[in-house]
């Protein structure tokens, strides 16, 4: 028996154009159509023919019916999407209001923890894969995103393409990690499951990268080893870094305001302007700084280095990085390309 395949209506298609113009992702389409959807079925009828009312009233549907404040916040940006570009009657959704969402703390583990989490992770892969999460902050998109060549052993810094926002940015690499990083590339280099130039961790196809979803669950099955009781993900070990400098608890701040004062920045959270000049030298200058090495920046503390923590091999942030289970200690043997090795 054939399939039938309903048919996309032309106000849909257009949607779908619309959305392909702006080359938005693939998950953000989705999320786009699902939202429309909702309002129709809400409506029984084409979402093209609601009023200012009929919006009005499906946000009470959504408030009632106990959608969370990020849903309800999503669902509306995909239909002011829809009217203001699909429909063009941006005026529908004028009044419709975002909804302001709670702020809550993230999960901070302890250094303990985090070294018996990652000591539990089932193999080497996924212990270097939580390594690089915690030693470097990088979010679990950006950890299956690394490719063999974005780490740089010689200005010590590890390439993220393509993060959040779309942006291309550099993270620090601590000697402990990189040393961790080149006894997991041994390990799939021997066993034939990394390609020359590919994934940094690979999945089961060597083509294909390690999926978050698989990263998640071995931060999970980890955390269950280890007899960790908090609401753990891979996001959890991110955490840890800003919450060590900004609690002023650690060397680490001192380390972190010497970085800002050198790259000119005056908060973690974002690169701003220096003081001073017209505001298109300003943004020269912050381009600038910005795409320095951060083997210049780390050159500050070469005089003083109690100061940088991540000068010191077994220092913090990642003094508890557990050695690999079944593999000795780590070679200094250099790989050929100068990459992970």
């Amino acid at each position: 028996m054939d399939t039938i395949i309903p048919a996309v209506t032309p106000l849909r298609q257009r949607m779908l154009e619309d959305m392909r113009i702006r080359k938005l992702e693939a998950r953000t389409q989705e999320a786009y159509i699902r939202a429309v959807r909702k309002l129709a079925a809400y409506l029984h009828r084409s979402p093209d023919s609601a009023t200012v009312e009929d919006l009005r009233n499906f946000q009470l549907h959504l408030v009632d019916s106990g959608t969370s404040p990020i849903t309800l916040n999503a669902t509306l940006t995909g239909l002011r999407f829809f009217f203001d570009v699909t429909v063009g009657r941006a005026e529908l959704m004028a009044k419709m209001q975002a909804v302001k969402l709670p702020r809550t703390l993230p999960v901070v583990l302890s250094p303990q923890e985090v070294a018996r989490l990652i000591a539990a992770a089932r193999n080497v892969k996924h212990q270097a894969a939580l390594s690089v999460a915690y030693g470097a902050g990088l979010r679990a998109s950006e950890v299956i995103g690394l490719k063999v060549t974005d780490v740089d052993s010689q200005r010590m810094t590890l390439r993220v393409e393509q993060g959040k926002g779309r942006k291309d940015r550099y993270a620090m690499l601590s000697p402990v990690l990189l040393q961790r990083l080149r006894t997991w590339w041994r390990i799939a280099h021997a066993q034939g499951r990394m390609l020359p130039g590919g994934w940094l961790f690979p999945g089961m196809n060597p083509t294909d990268p390690l999926t978050a979803r698989q990263l998640n669950r071995a931060v999970h099955a980890a955390a269950e080893a280890a007899g960790i009781d908090k609401r753990v993900s891979a996001h959890s070990l991110r955490h840890y870094l800003p919450f060590l400098t900004m609690s002023g608890s650690s060397p680490t701040t001192a380390c972190f305001q010497e970085i800002r004062e050198a790259e000119g920045r005056h908060s973690l959270g974002s690169s701003q302007q220096p003081p001073g000049g017209n505001e298109t030298t300003k943004n020269r200058e912050a381009t600038k700084l910005h795409l320095r090495s951060f083997g210049e920046v780390f050159a500050i503390f070469r005089s003083t280095p109690a100061v940088c923590p991540w000068r010191l091999r077994g220092a913090q942030p990642v003094h508890c990085l557990p050695a690999p289970r079944g593999v000795g200690s780590p070679q200094q043997s250099v790989h050929p390309e100068n990459y992970v090795g």
